[in-house]
């Protein structure tokens, strides 16, 4: 595949989409999603990307702030710099800068959506995947009453998706999964304590193993490796870890110590595509399942995780939902749609497969600059 010459033109836009219905997790509630997005162009061809940071440092210590100044300062005038441009030598231009993985992700995206584009080949066969469907997975946030709560998972079984996660923390845990599972016994079901629980809560967690759960997400600190391995150990279920997991090297880690069974690549956490593809080729070859979770993205994001879920080695239904779930109207023009049978087809056409709409892009945009040579 050829490189692309030379880029014209950065753009960041910062946008704010109403969600559906408010989201809540350990970190807190989210009634809107608040999203940088990163656009490149070249030679009339433009390439998109997202991060997957939020305006608060609660879940990374990325905001949509941070992302900005790293993307203006120094991301993208590395990028309008460099000549021949690929997605794989990226990483050798964004090396001077330390951690911000999110920002990294965002630019890095939009390079191979824009690569993927020019060559005029889906960004999957970019990446080295196979044309597939994609199994759906949903992800439940913290609901006010358990009615509530099996009234969300009875709708998305009805939807059809391949598994349900629900959001756990301290209080709202043993009895809620009692009840889910006492209403869905066949469920494939999982849940996520976004690290909520310490050392001290064993005994509790230890107690969910008797509702044969697919995996138990992120249930201890973002840095702990050696008390996951000690929970690991003591736990039937499969641990999977998510925040713990920014680096190859984190996994490898995570492996050797025995902390987990299961990890969550979220492209975006992980500084983006060739880094996830990394990982996910590690777990492969490791005996880790892996799957591909989502951050609430715009369809941006979104078409990027299913394009991802291609590659070999993502075993699991992810977190890809359908658009309707959480946005009455996105940024671009195809919705992710579930078909008959619960699976998610990968959009059509090259690179991501996906179209900004402007006149959307500017109605829920509250940021915007443009960045040249």
């Amino acid at each position: 595949m050829k490189p692309v010459p030379r880029l014209e033109a950065a753009e960041i836009h910062v946008v704010r989409l109403p969600l559906v219905s408010p989201f809540s997790t350990s970190f807190g509630t989210q009634t809107h999603k608040e999203a940088v997005l990163v656009c490149l162009r070249s030679d009339g061809a433009d390439g998109w990307g997202e991060s997957t940071a939020m305006p608060d440092p609660f879940y990374s210590y990325e905001t949509n702030t941070t992302v900005c100044q790293i993307l203006r300062h120094y991301l993208l005038p590395a990028l309008l710099a460099a000549v021949d441009l690929t997605p794989p030598a990226v990483a050798g231009l964004f090396r001077r800068v330390r951690g911000h993985p999110m920002a990294k992700a965002a630019a890095e995206n939009a390079l191979w959506d824009l690569w993927s584009r020019r060559n005029d080949v889906p960004l999957f066969a970019a990446l080295g995947g196979t044309a597939r469907r994609i199994p759906s997975g949903i992800s439940i946030g913290l609901q006010d009453s358990p009615e509530r709560l099996l009234a969300a998972v009875a709708d998305a079984c009805a939807a059809g998706y391949h598994r349900v996660k629900i959001k756990i923390k301290r209080g709202h845990d043993e009895a809620l999964v009692r009840e889910v599972r006492r209403a869905f016994p066949a469920l494939p079901l999982m849940v996520d304590a976004n690290a909520d629980y310490s050392p001290a809560d064993f005994p509790l967690l230890q107690r969910l193993d008797e509702f044969n759960l697919m995996m138990m997400e992120q249930p201890l600190a973002e840095g702990d490796l050696f008390q996951h391995a000690r929970l690991q150990a003591r736990l039937r279920t499969p641990v999977c870890l998510d925040e713990s997991i920014g680096t190859l090297s984190d996994a490898e880690a995570a492996h050797a110590l025995g902390s987990c069974r299961v990890i969550n690549i979220k492209q975006g956490r992980v500084g983006g595509l060739q880094a996830a593809r990394a990982i996910a080729a590690f777990g492969l070859g490791h005996g880790l399942d892996i799957w591909s979770g989502g951050m609430l993205e715009t369809g941006i994001g979104r078409a990027v995780n299913l394009h991802l879920q291609t590659l070999p080695g993502f075993s699991l239904p992810g977190d890809t939902s359908a658009t309707a779930r959480y946005f009455s109207e996105d940024v671009v023009d195809r919705p992710v749609e579930l078909d008959d049978d619960g699976f998610i087809g990968l959009p059509p056409g090259p690179g991501s497969g996906v179209t900004m709409v402007p006149d959307r892009l500017r109605r829920f945009r509250v940021g915007h600059e443009v960045i040249t040579r």
